[in-house]
């Protein structure tokens, strides 16, 4: 028997009818879906201090259970004390099955552990379907070893959908159980 992830397989048997049901599309190619997740995090102050650099790609590579890479600088400037090719970020991108299993433990485990939270912004999302949010700690997540942490970082995440209006984007997010503030009527 060949391992599927949990939410990938809600996909198919409980989402895909239910959208195309909702906004009564004829083709079951045409409901939207995720196509990958990007993770992102800035470290500005690695310009000073280059253990910055490989702290932040150990903890992307253990929250994202794949290798995270180091982004370079692309310009000079002076004020930021910046050279092109300094190392100042770290980034990964999720396709597929890992995809599906982070964003499974973003939902169920790392979003509850977010202090004071009401709810995701609904504001995050660009006009094509795509949505964004920051997340303000690293330690919200379970693989993060909160004694080894030297620095709270926090991370961008973008869910890159096929949907073409932010409308079917929400809607595909809640049918996933992503909690956002308002839960207004799509």
């Amino acid at each position: 028997m060949e391992y599927k992830p949990r939410l990938r397989e809600k996909y198919e048997k409980e989402i895909l009818p239910a959208l195309q049901e909702q906004f009564g599309f004829k083709s079951p190619m045409r409901v939207p879906k995720i196509t990958k997740i990007c993770l992102n995090q800035g470290l500005g102050k690695a310009t000073a201090d280059k253990k910055l650099i490989d702290a932040g790609i150990s903890e992307m590579t253990q929250i994202a259970g794949q290798k995270a890479v180091a982004v370079k600088s692309r310009k000079d400037i002076s004020n930021f004390k910046l050279r092109r090719g300094n190392p100042i970020a770290v980034r990964v991108t999720l396709r597929g099955d890992k995809m599906y299993e982070f964003l499974d433990r973003l939902i169920s485990v790392s979003i509850p552990r977010i202090r004071d939270f009401r709810g995701i912004n609904e504001k995050g999302f660009d006009g094509r379907g795509n949505y964004s949010m920051g997340v303000t700690e690293q330690i919200i997540f379970p693989e993060i070893d909160i004694d080894k942490v030297s620095k709270i970082n926090g991370m961008d995440i973008a869910i890159v959908t096929t949907a073409r209006n932010d409308n079917e984007c929400m809607a595909l997010l809640k049918e996933f159980g992503l909690p956002f503030k308002n839960q207004k009527k799509v």
